[in-house]
């Protein structure tokens, strides 16, 4: 094989499994609840900033972001949002990443929210994600992978409505209809330590979880509830695309009873959920088959 031949090969090989080559996760974002949510975007430090980091997503609505392969941060739902049309300030109920503009351009999210937590090739490659309530609850969000090869790859959320259940001490509410809007988590409530897993209780072995955060895992048993939860709560997939749902099961709602759940709900497992949720061909494949082509192409004309 002539040099020249050997070294476009390699250098598409690199170029197709390299960090900062074309690759990319797909992240399809859609909402599936019977009311607008506005999605916001925060990276992690050393990450860029993607192409939008806050938007309006009507219910029914869906939309695909291109998300570099060595990308950490988090995703969350902003609600009951409206820009005040003297001053043009954009603010959200819950949610809200202090921009007062649509975008959240760097602002991260005020508790209490369900955030989407992600680290694209991490550790051997593999991509870690989670949901967590660690910082309380404001809508139901699943995460899905899709098209991935390695890890486990599996489906995690909170998938059911815990507004209405939520302990009395927790609720947040609407004060301009009386509503249920959120749940704060116990840290954000109380600021004692042994809910904020903080001084004396900073370790695994002396924080544990509360009365608070149980109500949380018992809803949402794939969900991070409290600081310590990695065991029941990381999951890892390896070139993935994900696609994130806001009420995944529309008016799937825990009726209040003092906090009290009747039963864990099931998360669907990724296979379910990539039958009937929203398609996309994996980024992987159609790389393979561009970079395939323009060697081809190169062959031909040496």
């Amino acid at each position: 094989m002539a040099p020249l031949q050997l070294s476009v090969i390699l250098f598409a090989i690199n170029l197709l499994y390299s960090p900062s080559g074309i690759l990319s996760a797909t992240f399809t974002i859609t909402n599936k609840c019977s009311y607008t949510v506005w999605p916001g975007i925060l990276s992690g430090a050393g990450t860029p900033e993607l192409s939008t980091t806050g938007f309006s997503l009507e219910s029914s609505q869906s939309t695909s972001i291109s998300v570099p392969t060595s990308w950490s941060g988090r995703l969350w739902g902003r609600t009951f949002c409206s820009q005040d049309s003297t001053t043009n300030k954009f603010t959200c109920l819950t949610g809200d990443c202090g921009s007062s503009t649509l975008e959240c351009s760097g602002g991260g999210t005020t508790p209490p929210a369900t955030l989407a937590e992600f680290t694209l090739n991490g550790a051997g490659g593999l991509d870690f994600y989670d949901v967590s309530l660690v910082d309380g609850y404001n809508l139901p969000m699943l995460v899905t992978p899709e098209g991935g090869n390695g890890g486990n790859c599996t489906a995690t959320g909170c998938v059911v409505d815990l507004n209405n259940a939520c302990p009395a001490e927790l609720q947040v509410t609407d004060a301009a209809n009386g509503e249920y809007v959120a749940c704060k988590s116990a840290c954000e409530a109380f600021g004692e330590p042994q809910y904020c897993c903080s001084g004396a209780y900073a370790t695994p072995d002396t924080c544990k979880p509360s009365s608070y955060s149980l109500f949380f895992k018992a809803a949402c048993p794939t969900a991070y509830s409290y600081a310590y939860d990695d065991g029941t709560s990381t999951f890892t997939c390896a070139g993935a695309d994900y696609a994130i749902t806001f009420c995944p099961n529309p008016n799937t709602s825990v009726k209040s009873a003092n906090g009290q759940l009747p039963a864990a709900a099931n998360v669907p497992s990724a296979g379910t959920m990539a039958a009937s949720g929203p398609t996309t061909t994996p980024t992987s494949f159609v790389a393979t088959v561009v970079i395939s082509a323009a060697i081809w192409k190169l062959w031909q004309l040496m």
